[in-house]
């Protein structure tokens, strides 16, 4: 038994037609065709798949039968996966990238992140995205390798002559501790020295940019970690301190989950954010709307 044939992209587009203006005169109109025209496409592709896709006898308008039914939703996906197809060739053609290959800094608060690339997703929806959360220096080391065409990177030690760098903006990070912790407990002058002898959790590097530096370090015990989360979830848990980006535990202090801790050798501590690229790579039109985006 021969299986059916393969219909042509103008016939699923003719039958598409058909459904949505409800008459085959509806959708010629809408084609800017004659309806016989019409009638022809519709008969060739029932010829093609060897189905009868629409009741002409029983009604005055065409009906679609349960075949038709049954392969409208796949003409409809084959017909959106066309448009698609278009409107990507036409940014390419523009200058648009295919794709844009994010990394930020774990640093970067959630919500903006997550409102950058709601509207990135509106304006560039045939714009590919590909994002990596990454701590330290290791942002950077995903730009100058190539993995990454743009970042949002935290601060450096030192410059790099291949990188392009923007202040976008920056993060308070604030010292906190469980209820139960010694530390919260604590006052005044007693709270620093009493924080030099109890476990610090402190946020490691995964690249050789940053790898053994200090940073914002008061406690001779520390535990290193590469996760943030990690380091949210054990402070949460009492069993050491730590600096927190404030927006990440907004809520936990206002709920009593945590105590934001006062120490004298703290201060004001803010973490910068950059945007960062290579010199020799200059990002496209979309990977730019997305940095002034998150400047924003």
């Amino acid at each position: 038994m021969q299986g059916p044939g393969t219909p042509t992209l103008d016939q699923i587009q003719v039958f598409l037609a058909v459904v949505e203006a409800g008459s085959f005169a509806g959708a010629a109109r809408r084609l800017g065709r004659a309806t016989s025209v019409v009638s022809y496409a519709i008969g060739n592709l029932e010829a093609q798949l060897g189905l009868a896709l629409f009741d002409r006898r029983t009604t005055r308008k065409p009906q679609l039968t349960e075949a038709g039914r049954a392969i409208l939703a796949d003409a409809r996906t084959v017909s959106l996966g066309l448009d698609g197809l278009r409107a990507k060739a036409r940014g390419l053609l523009s200058g648009l990238e295919a794709e844009v290959a994010l990394a930020v800094d774990v640093m970067l608060p959630t919500e903006r992140l997550v409102a950058a690339l709601e509207a990135f997703q509106a304006e560039f929806p045939t714009v590919s995205l590909r994002l990596q959360v990454e701590a330290l220096g290791a942002v950077t080391q995903l730009v100058l390798d190539g993995t990454a065409s743009v970042g949002v990177s935290g601060p450096l030690p030192h410059r790099l002559d291949e990188l392009s760098r923007r202040r976008i903006g920056s993060v308070e990070l604030i010292p906190v501790a469980a209820p139960r912790h010694r530390l919260a407990h604590a006052e005044g002058h007693l709270i620093s020295v009493l924080a030099r002898n109890e476990l610090q959790l402190v946020l490691t590097d995964r690249s050789a940019l940053t790898a053994g530096q200090d940073m914002a370090v008061l406690s001779v015990r520390t535990w290193r970690l590469a996760d943030l989360g990690a380091k949210h979830a054990l402070i949460l848990a009492g069993l050491g301190w730590g600096n927190m980006p404030e927006p990440m535990v907004r809520a936990d202090i206002a709920a009593g989950r945590l105590v934001q801790l006062t120490l004298c050798e703290w201060g004001s501590n803010t973490y910068p954010l950059e945007a960062v690229h290579r010199i020799d790579r200059p990002p496209g039109p979309a990977a730019r709307w997305l940095i002034e985006r998150l400047a924003d």
